[in-house]
């Protein structure tokens, strides 16, 4: 007699909400390993799941509209396995008669619920329009602010934080506007484009619109400034092609990419307010102990920002084939929330396409991030006369609250100084 096997959500990071956008199986399936289960979003990538079990699809639990969480059953299988096993793991063993699986709207309902008996009448239907957790709710009561005046909050998809009730406080206390969350700007006015001539309207991919609002959002809350300049890379590159000349053709080759990874993990040691973040009431600078890098990738979907953990343990080897697996990753949709969180810092690199120069965005909480342009040969003069030497633009981005502009130009000077001489990665 063949055994019921569980599918379950993974551990997808610290992410309480996640959107299915589509079902891929139906009960009477024959499901392949690794074959896509569903697809799920959150605010920074698109994720296929894979079936981590062959089998029949006995019931599938969710549908496409659903909000899952961690643990939350997808379906189940008629296989030959002793083990449930999650998608992505392994968990314990279940029969029917055992299985009572939880609809993902029950277990999103139960806060609900339980703000509804501490509200009354009109006050309660407000209040449940209010996107907020218990606790915020909690701490709302506690200061008498009516949360349903706070319209939007600064957390994912309008979310109330804590920060957002004190905001709000202050601002009444000191008669300014009520914060609603938003910024006070004028918005674009909307224009019937259809007068000059025919159009095609496409939507937003909810990463695309999800990234947008956190790029505004750090571009209207941080003081930016972007520092340029060159480093040449001739001795560099020259010694790159000879460490790729002696691969196999099944090897993964070295990029430039990967020197300026070790080469400002360096420079983080010698500046550590660069890997560290303010405080959510900007009256700290959280320093960090640990390096992990963040490296921009574009994707089919949008741009998603994998993390390399660790980088300044790791060899230029193990980073090269780090970096090529979560790139594939990331173009396929099979990015997890994990694999992008924890950033220190990150580098955005256009040098596969071209340009000079760009302003990059600082992906906050972290405080800066490095772009990289294509490098190209110029001439450059040594004292005596003008040579040849191959530049590489690099545009440093940092938050003018923690990074002044004397500490973000010696950060680049050492990112330069590592760059011409690798050996100083040595020391």
């Amino acid at each position: 007699m063949s055994d019921l096997i569980e599918l379950k959500v993974p551990d997808v990071g610290n992410v309480a909400e996640i959107d299915v956008v589509e079902v891929n199986i139906k009960p009477g399936d024959s499901l392949a390993l690794e074959q896509t289960v569903v697809t799920l979003e959150t605010d920074k990538a698109s994720i296929e799941l894979p079936a981590t079990a062959a089998g029949i699809v006995k019931e599938v639990f969710v549908k496409k509209g659903d909000k899952v969480s961690e643990g939350v059953l997808i379906a189940t299988l008629e296989g030959v396995s002793q083990a449930t096993v999650p998608v992505g793991g392994v968990d314990k063993a279940v029969t029917p008669a055992t299985r009572q699986p939880i609809p993902p709207q029950a277990a999103l309902a139960q806060p609900v619920m339980a703000s509804i008996g501490l509200q009354h009448g009109t006050d309660a239907v407000l209040s449940l329009r209010v996107h907020a957790s218990p606790s915020v709710r909690s701490f709302a009561r506690e200061l008498g602010v009516a949360i349903d005046k706070i319209t939007l909050g600064t957390g994912r998809k309008g979310r109330v934080l804590r920060q957002d009730v004190t905001a709000f406080v202050k601002k009444t206390m000191t008669g300014g506007p009520l914060s609603t969350g938003g910024v006070g700007i004028p918005g674009i006015p909307a224009v019937d484009f259809t007068q000059f001539g025919e159009i095609e309207t496409q939507n937003l991919s909810k990463l695309k619109r999800l990234t947008g609002q956190n790029l505004t959002r750090a571009w209207l809350n941080l003081p930016l400034v972007t520092y340029h300049d060159e480093a040449d890379i001739t001795e560099l590159e020259a010694f790159r092609n000879s460490l790729n000349a002696e691969k196999t053709k099944d090897e993964v080759k070295l990029t430039a990419l990967l020197f300026i990874i070790k080469a400002l993990v360096a420079a983080l040691r010698q500046f550590p307010n660069f890997n560290a973040s303010l405080s959510s009431d900007g009256a700290k600078l959280i320093l960090k102990q640990y390096c992990h890098v963040g490296i921009a990738v574009d994707t089919p979907n949008g741009l998603v920002v994998p993390v390399l953990r660790d980088a300044d343990k790791k060899s230029i080897n193990a980073l090269s084939l780090e970096l090529a697996e979560k790139s594939a990753k990331a173009r396929l949709g099979k990015l997890m929330p994990a694999d992008m969180q924890g950033g220190c810092i990150t580098i955005s690199s256009l040098g596969g396409i071209g340009g000079t120069a760009f302003t990059p965005i600082v992906n906050a909480p972290e405080v800066a991030i490095l772009g990289v342009t294509r490098h190209k040969m110029q001439p450059v003069w040594n004292g005596k006369e003008f040579v040849p030497r191959l530049m590489l633009p690099l545009d440093l981005t940092y938050d003018h609250r923690v990074i002044d502009g004397a500490e973000g130009a010696r950060f680049m000077n050492v990112i330069k100084q590592n760059l011409g001489d690798i050996r100083r990665l040595l020391l």
